[in-house]
């Protein structure tokens, strides 16, 4: 696993460690991750979704779908 160091300003500093404090998250590492993996998981329901857009509007999907199921972790 590697590190990244990332600025933040205030106001998403602030948001994370209330995050923490509620108990929710045990450490801003897990509430960072589970953004990330929110985001990506958001990406792959809107390339389906992008994709059933297509199909009613009659165009050709195009893409591996095996690729794509991959990118929801």
């Amino acid at each position: 696993m590697s590190t990244l160091s990332v600025p933040l300003d205030a106001q998403l500093e602030a948001f994370i460690d209330s995050m923490v404090k509620s108990g929710r998250y045990s450490n801003k590492a897990v509430v960072v991750r589970q953004a990330i993996k929110k985001m990506s998981e958001d990406e792959a329901i809107e390339a389906v979704m992008q994709g059933m857009r297509e199909l009613r509007e009659g165009k050709i999907l195009s893409g591996d779908l095996d690729e794509l199921a991959k990118q929801i972790v």
